[in-house]
């Protein structure tokens, strides 16, 4: 969809660019992230935050890592969240001999540290099955990092991130197939310096289109053309 949005897409969504800024955060604060989940130098971090439910699509992920393990073994995924799945992805990750490559923190993680984690992570992926709108997407690219997302069906992550061309700051998957996702996964990880150059697309995408006070002036004309 390039740069364009439906004018839906607007409606009350959007993330403090100020507040969720790289720039921000100390490097010796994303060292410490790292350390506590036993990533060492030169692995990849991959981060899914969300709830831990079916519409997520945090069951596929697990499945897709050992494809993505197989291509990146030093590869590494944080899960943050809460929710009925919790047993079932612990379950996933014994049953597909993986665990030694996952971390759970099945609780509530504030907002400051959330912002270290996303600072800590090479690729945020967010495998969503349905999703009308989702802001980790967003708070991801505002914090200059490139992001795997669903975009099958209904799952509004496909308006907020540019899937190809100049601006393209990820990669769309289909979240309800395990070798889908793990393929966008292994694009990624695959030239970091194009990954890269897609988390800085996605910041700009985020302060042109998804600040609060852009939704403000987006909202508001919409009230104003209903009156």
């Amino acid at each position: 969809m390039g740069g364009h949005l439906r004018k839906s897409a607007w409606f009350g969504n959007g993330v403090d660019p100020e507040m969720y800024d790289p720039k921000n955060v100390q490097k010796e604060d994303v060292v410490a992230i790292r350390q506590k989940y036993d990533i060492p130098d030169g692995w990849n971090m991959l981060l899914f935050v969300g709830r831990l439910a079916w519409v997520k699509g945090v069951r596929n992920l697990l499945q897709a890592m050992p494809l993505v393990l197989k291509e990146n073994p030093n590869t590494k995924l944080v899960i943050l969240g809460k929710g009925e799945e919790q047993a079932d992805i612990q379950e996933t990750a014994e049953r597909l001999n993986i665990k030694d490559k996952i971390v759970y923190r099945f609780d509530f993680v504030d907002e400051k540290e959330r912002i270290l984690h996303y600072a800590a992570s090479d690729v945020c992926v967010f495998p969503s099955i349905y999703e009308p709108f989702g802001i980790v997407s967003l708070e991801a690219m505002a914090m200059e990092k490139p992001v795997v997302v669903g975009a099958k069906g209904v799952v509004g992550f496909k308006e907020q991130v540019v899937n190809g061309g100049v601006d393209q700051c990820g990669v769309h998957i289909n979240g309800g197939d395990p070798a889908d996702i793990a393929w966008g996964i292994n694009k990624t990880l695959r030239d970091p310096e194009k990954a890269k150059n897609w988390g800085e697309n996605g910041r700009r995408r985020v302060l042109e289109y998804f600040n609060w006070r852009k939704v403000a002036e987006e909202t508001s004309k919409i009230y104003e053309s209903l009156l």
